[in-house]
């Protein structure tokens, strides 16, 4: 069975407390999580208050549908993040 784990890598730099922060980062990951039923997690950073990475999984039947899922989250991301977002990387690993 594959699995995709996406990493998104955020940048911040117009919030100013962990307050903030927490709630463009909750925002994201509930839009992801609603849209594409996967788990979403903050992995670091989790006391700075202008960054943030967030880990997305997924478990699929086959490659060819998580590759199409992996973009689909790459372009939702970019939308609800725009320039926030810096780095987008995503890798299917397979589990038997």
């Amino acid at each position: 069975m594959p699995v995709l784990f996406c990493s998104l890598e955020i940048y911040l730099p117009d919030r100013h407390s962990l307050k903030d922060k927490r709630r463009v980062v909750r925002g994201a990951s509930e839009r992801l999580r609603t849209k594409f039923k996967c788990s979403v997690a903050e992995l670091h950073h989790q006391d700075l208050w202008q960054r943030s990475r967030l880990g997305i999984a997924v478990a699929g039947s086959n490659r060819a549908f998580l590759e199409m899922v992996s973009e689909k989250i790459r372009l939702e991301s970019e939308r609800l993040l725009g320039g926030d977002l810096v780095d987008f990387s995503a890798e299917l690993l397979e589990h038997e």
